[in-house]
């Protein structure tokens, strides 16, 4: 059974709003999901060991211990997916999440198949083995055959550069995640890199020119403004 359809996934919500808890759990209760909620940080670091989520949908802004605080803690002791509910416009929060060990976020508000795809593709990458990018990654007309270091959309070949090649790799290789700016210029360009985010805008402007269908308005390689990139899975594509 794949890991994102199993009944009973277990899903810890974190919010200080009471309506938003009993939303997302009223949503998740509904598609097979086992919910446990808390209204604080002291709550979610104690449900934590003894509920055993497979999922953490953490809010940063908690009344006690902050959601930075939450995810620095849970970090040291599991690596249960963590998918943060941010307020839009708090780039520098999402980022620092990100950092602190977070895999994914949520802008709030939020539709219903957009948390339930972005649940379910934290439930895939927990099964998924650590090793890195699969064999041959497919995300509709783009596929990534990594031992032939080939790439195509809709079965035809695409040329890239060794740098664009890497940049799509790295992106690959964390699907349906947001990768930082600097996470990614460590990865491609090299640890001395940090505050070189134009190379990214370049290049990715120029992966898009040649993968997307329309570069003006990106299918597969997505920005998350002030944060970084993802590379869409399937199922998210349509939820930048």
């Amino acid at each position: 059974m794949n890991p994102e359809r199993r009944p009973g996934a277990r899903v810890l919500v974190v919010d200080d709003e009471a309506e938003i808890r009993r939303t997302v759990e009223r949503i998740l209760v509904g598609h097979a999901f086992t919910v446990r909620t808390a209204a604080t940080g002291a709550a979610a670091l104690s449900a934590e060991p003894t509920f055993h989520p497979d999922v953490l949908l953490l809010d940063l802004g908690l009344p006690d211990i902050n959601g930075f605080e939450v995810i620095r803690q849970i970090r040291e002791r599991t690596s249960v997916p963590i998918v943060v509910l941010s307020v839009r416009g708090a780039e520098r929060d999402k980022v620092r999440a990100l950092e602190l060990g977070a895999d994914d976020y949520l802008t709030k508000p939020f539709g219903v198949e957009e948390l339930l795809a972005r649940v379910r593709v934290a439930l895939r990458h927990a099964a998924r083995p650590a090793h890195g990018t699969e064999a041959i990654f497919r995300t509709g007309d783009l596929a990534i055959d990594v031992e032939r270091r080939l790439v195509t959309v809709a079965d035809a070949a695409v040329a890239l550069t060794p740098t664009e090649y890497s940049l799509l790799t790295a992106l690959a290789e964390h699907p349906g995640r947001v990768l930082t700016d600097l996470a990614l210029l460590r990865r491609v360009w090299g640890p001395e890199y940090g505050s070189e985010s134009h190379y990214l805008h370049v290049y990715m402007a120029r992966l898009r020119k040649k993968l997307e269908p329309d570069p003006g308005r990106p299918r597969y390689l997505q920005t998350e403004p002030g944060v970084g990139y993802r590379l869409v899975e399937a199922e998210t594509a349509g939820y930048p």
